[in-house]
C-alpha cells in the first residue's frame, strides 16, 4: 500500500480546521459546551476523545472491511461501531479513574457520554463512506480528535477570560457560551477556501 502524504496531509488540515467536526458540523456540542469552563479539564477531555477516535478508527476500518464486508453485514456497521467505541471509553475511564483521579471527578458525566458522542461514530462512519483507506482512517481519526481539542481549548480559554469581564447579567453562562461558539464556527469557516473538496 503506496502512503500518498499530500492526501494525509490534506485529511489533517481538513478535520482540524476546514471540517472541524465541532464547529462545521456542529456535533459534539454537549461536551463543546459543558466543560469549556476549566483549561485542565477542557486539555484532559480533548485527550481522551482523540484517544479514543483514534483508536475506534484504527479498530473500526478492519472490523469493517476483513468482517463486515465480506459477510455481507455491511448493515450493522453502526451496532459494532459503537460497541467498539463504548469499549474505547471504558478503557479510558478505568485509566483515569485509577491514574488521574482529579481529573476523573471533573469530566464527571462527560466522560462516560464519549460513547454515544456523535464525533467518534461519524468519524468512523465517514471513513467507511469515503473508502478511505487504514492509514488514511486513522489520520482522520486522529486528526478529528486533535480538532475536538483544539475547538474545546480554545473556548475554554475564551470562557475563563470572560469569567472576570464585565458581562450583563443575562449575557453571563450559557447565552455568551453560544455567542463564542457562533463566532469560532464562522472564524474556522474561513479556512474552507484552503482545501477544494
Amino acid at each position: 500500500m503506496e502512503i500518498d502524504f499530500g492526501r494525509l496531509a490534506a485529511i489533517i488540515i481538513a478535520a482540524i480546521f476546514v471540517n472541524n467536526f465541532v464547529l462545521t458540523r456542529f456535533l459534539g456540542l454537549c461536551p463543546f459546551i459543558g466543560i469549556s469552563r476549566k483549561l485542565d479539564v477542557a486539555v484532559g477531555m480533548g485527550v481522551s476523545m482523540t484517544f479514543v477516535v483514534t483508536m475506534s478508527s484504527m479498530l473500526t476500518w478492519p472490523l469493517y472491511r476483513f468482517v463486515l464486508v465480506p459477510f455481507g453485514l455491511e448493515y450493522l456497521n453502526i451496532i459494532t461501531f459503537i460497541l467498539i467505541i463504548a469499549v474505547f471509553v471504558q478503557l479510558v475511564e478505568i485509566f483515569l479513574r485509577k491514574f488521574n483521579p482529579v481529573l476523573y471527578q471533573a469530566l464527571g458525566i462527560y466522560l462516560p457520554l464519549i460513547t454515544c458522542n456523535c464525533v467518534v461514530l461519524f468519524v468512523a462512519l465517514l471513513n467507511v463512506q469515503n473508502s478511505l483507506n487504514f492509514v488514511e482512517s486513522v489520520v482522520q481519526g486522529f486528526s478529528a480528535g486533535l480538532g475536538f481539542a483544539l475547538a474545546l481549548i480554545v473556548m475554554t480559554s475564551i470562557r475563563v477570560r470572560l469569567e472576570t469581564a464585565k458581562l450583563p447579567l443575562a449575557m453571563r453562562g450559557a447565552p455568551i457560551a453560544f455567542i463564542i461558539a457562533g463566532l469560532m464556527s464562522l472564524a474556522f469557516l474561513g479556512f474552507s477556501g484552503l482545501i477544494a473538496e
